[in-house]
């Protein structure tokens, strides 16, 4: 027997750059494996759920090892493939392995500790306590132990800490970690006959002693039926209380009865939360002479590459080809991966998909419960009898999902910004990861859009990537007839009726006639943009944020969209008292308002995030759309992406300067992409479409672009200002955000940090300058952004500029600046 003690590396969800190191005590040593999830503490209270990173019989030098407290797994949860992708992103997007942890893992996965607060009477008498301390001793006294929300929620405050740490000074109290689970299998109550029931003349027994409780007696033979216990030996089902009740037409009280006289016996049995539900399977359908050359092409390409870029028109029939590869994998005995921008664009894709491949398809993402999460995640690692799941679709997070054996990993619409994380850290790119994840896997990479993003095309141009056209819409249908309209024409000819032009008014009075669909595209959620006073100029702002709080009629609120800060609209004037306070611009509430009063007889609905906020507010919307109970839908750039409505005629795009004028590089490369995504959802099936976009600025090359369809041109005009104002794909970008609570200092820390750059990266270095919204949560922001030509060492760069900002934040004048690094924006 080996008495050697065994230590382990674990991985912490925090935002700690090391691995730390636990003792492995002599009898979890059989049980320790990489992969496993440990209970360890942490500093002196704190106690997390870990991950085994290593385990090795080498002690730390600069600490003594604690044991881990207990192993919370038969199996491992997160295999080697995880861990090698959580350290490539940590090291690329230059954060801690432990913030990729904190995102991989649902949360019902991560046992955190909560803090409790226990009453001690021992130093209660002698001591002088606030009435508000006083209300919660009188708590504590009844409760014994609470937690911080429960305190807080029995004392109306937000904020109870204050209060807990004057009785904590004065001993009054006492704080405990526990550990509060957050995942908790659904259970279902199940009934079968009492163990004291053995035989079938026990039973016959029973049966008379029932002859005055026919109802009892009814139930009792509807569970022998259903259970075929004494009738098929060997054969007994498990029966559901619930489906007891059904089958007998009785109530709980009768089981009940039949229970507390022991003939029934009642007990709890884990059942799973997805859908085990056969589904209804209908043919793959077979490709178009189009489709199939498509086909035929990405899987030669992919002899020689492992990516693919497959540029299809919108209506092009991609998703067909999707599940003709899908089908090859699957037939492979793989898995694959189906990534998705929007969780809108699940509601869709996966009827489509389950009615070929059934309930092999899984669904992942931000609207399933945590629970469901879980399933999801512990099903791709243990698939039962009844439910297997070989595809998964989902948004970005479903990259970190426990694959053992991907084939294939689908980007559609790889153009989205939506596949970047933003906040918090790990700032990744879903696109560029899936890349890498399936390098590990030895797996190919197919990427899908009408509208490359510049990078990709670049790619693909200098045969990085693979590269497949499919030029021709599904069945010939042409594309959509695009009419440009001149918003500062029809105004100076007083021609507007509030913010839509006659042309538009009228092609939606023509669509609505024949009984066709409309979308009316406008990228800007709410009632409208601000508030403002006629009088003065006065203009309500965030308390917060530098930026106007945003009016939303149907709650009469102005909100912060940065924060969440929300007020009543003021009826007058806070600078003047003024009651001429108007609104200013417009938002997709307002359209929706103004819609409905020329259309008084059209079914109008809204799609943006205000109105999709629930688990199902999207499928419910998208299939009334599909079902045709609503005539006119109107969103922002959720209904932009890759939605396919047969009956929808025409779109308009209300505001396309909003794009435009936007002050960011890639701004009209979006804009391009958004238009021409919206574009083309008119004229799906049946007939060609028609696009009519308001502007004040027709002539604006990107526009033309759109006009003609011409993605190639847009290419190469952005390339050449890519090229000569060093932007990507020729330099790579680093976004530093620096912020603190004291504008002087987060100026000041941001110069600093400019200075010690410059020295290393010279002209590479732009800034530091405020953002378009410099404040947000009272937060005062200061940007650099980093450029590094693509020939050089980005890995040495990134080393470089962590060792000058960990210099920054170590410094005693600038230790509470927070600093965040984004490494590749878009």
């Amino acid at each position: 027997m080996n008495n050697q003690l065994q230590f382990a590396d674990v991985i912490l969800p925090l935002p700690l750059k090391q691995l730390f190191t636990y003792s492995i005590p002599f009898d979890l040593t059989k049980e320790i494996e990489i992969g496993k999830r440990v209970i360890v503490q942490f500093g002196k209270r704190k106690v997390y759920t870990a991950i085994i990173h290593s385990i090795h019989n080498i002690a730390p030098k600069e600490y003594k090892t604690k044991n881990i407290i207990s192993i919370l797994d038969e199996k491992p949860v997160v295999n080697n493939y995880q861990l090698e992708l959580w350290q490539w992103i940590a090291d690329y997007y230059m954060c801690s392995v432990g913030d990729v942890f904190k995102a991989a893992l649902p949360s019902g996965l991560k046992l955190e500790s909560e803090t409790k607060v226990i009453y001690n009477p021992e130093n209660i008498d002698q001591k002088k306590f606030t009435s508000t301390e006083t209300l919660l001793l009188d708590y504590l006294s009844n409760k014994n132990i609470a937690s911080i929300s429960e305190i807080s929620t029995a004392l109306s405050k937000k904020d109870s800490l204050p209060i807990i740490k004057s009785l904590l000074d004065k001993k009054a109290v006492i704080l405990e970690e526990k550990l509060r689970e957050n995942y908790k299998p659904k259970t279902e109550s199940y009934i079968k006959i009492h163990k004291s029931i053995k035989t079938e003349s026990l039973l016959n027994e029973v049966f008379n002693t029932l002859n005055r409780a026919p109802k009892q007696l009814h139930v009792l033979m509807s569970y022998v039926k259903l259970s075929g216990n004494f009738i098929s030996p060997g054969k007994i089902v498990e029966v559901s209380k619930k489906s007891l009740v059904t089958d007998s037409k009785s109530s709980s009280a009768i089981i009940k009865s039949l229970i507390d006289k022991n003939i029934l016996s009642e007990y709890d049995k884990n059942v799973s939360r997805l859908n085990e539900n056969s589904v209804q399977k209908t043919e793959i359908k077979k490709l178009s002479e189009p489709q199939q050359t498509a086909f035929d092409s990405i899987c030669n390409r992919f002899e020689e590459k492992d990516v693919v870029l497959l540029h299809g028109v919108t209506s092009s029939g991609k998703t067909e080809i999707y599940i003709h590869l899908i089908k090859e994998q699957i037939d492979q005995g793989k898995q694959v991966l189906y990534l998705l921008p929007e969780i809108a664009l699940t509601a869709q894709i996966i009827n489509r998909l389950k009615s070929v491949f059934g309930n092999r398809v899984g669904i992942y993402h931000s609207k399933f419960s945590d629970s469901e999460r879980v399933e999801v995640y512990q099903n791709i690692i243990e698939p039962t009898e009844k439910l297997k799941y070989d595809v998964i679709l989902g948004v970005r997070s479903s990259l970190f999902l426990p694959f053992s054996n991907l084939g294939l990993v689908i980007v559609d619409e790889e153009h989205e910004n939506t596949y970047k994380q933003y906040d918090p850290a790990p700032r990744y790119n879903a696109r560029d990861c899936s890349i890498v994840l399936a390098q590990m896997h030895q797996a190919k990479v197919l990427l899908g859009t009408a509208t490359p993003s510049i990078e990709s095309f670049f790619n693909a141009k200098v045969e990085k990537y693979g590269f497949v056209e499919l030029t021709t819409r599904y069945q010939s249908i042409e594309l959509p007839e695009i009419h440009l309209v001149d918003i500062l024409r029809a105004k100076k000819r007083k021609e507007m009726r509030s913010h839509f032009t006659p042309a538009l008014i009228d092609s939606i009075k023509d669509s609505l006639a024949m009984n066709e669909q409309v979308i009316l595209f406008q990228n800007r959620r709410g009632f409208a943009p601000y508030l403002e006073c006629d009088m003065c100029g006065w203009i309500p702002y965030c308390t917060n944020c530098d930026v106007s709080l945003t009016y939303h009629r149907h709650q009469n609120e102005l909100v912060c969209h940065y924060c969440g800060y929300t007020i009543r609209a003021p009826k007058t004037c806070k600078s003047c008292g003024h009651v001429a306070v108007q609104t200013r611009g417009f938002g997709t509430e307002k359209i929706e308002d103004e819609i409905k009063i020329f259309f008084p007889d059209a079914k109008v609905a809204r799609m943006d995030l205000d109105s999709t906020r629930s688990k199902n507010a999207y499928h419910t919307i998208i299939s009334s759309f599909e079902n045709g109970d609503i005539d006119i839908l109107i969103g922002t750039q959720m209904v932009s992406k890759g939605l396919d409505f047969d009956n929808v005629s025409l779109v308009g795009i209300l505001n396309a300067d909003n794009m435009l004028n936007y002050p960011d590089f890639r701004a009209f490369e979006r804009s391009y992409q958004l238009m021409s995504q919206v574009s083309g959802r008119a004229g799906r099936k049946n007939k060609q479409g028609k696009v009519i976009i308001q502007t004040s600025n027709p002539a604006h090359p990107t526009l033309q672009y759109v006009l003609d369809n011409k993605f190639e041109e847009m290419y190469k005009a952005q390339l050449l200002e890519r090229k000569n104002f060093k932007y990507p794909p020729f330099y790579r970008l680093i976004n530093i955000n620096i912020r603190h609570k004291n504008q002087d200092i987060s100026d000041k820390a941001a110069h600093h940090l400019g200075v010690s750059l410059r020295k290393i990266f010279g002209k590479r270095i732009l800034g530091p300058e405020p953002p378009i919204v410099s404040r947000v949560q009272n937060y005062f922001i200061q940007n650099l952004i980093v450029k590094v030509e693509r020939e050089k060492s980005f890995q040495k760069a990134k080393q470089l500029l962590e060792e000058k900002i960990n210099t920054l934040i170590t410094s005693d004048n600038f230790k509470s600046v927070q600093v965040s690094v984004d490494v590749d924006p878009v």
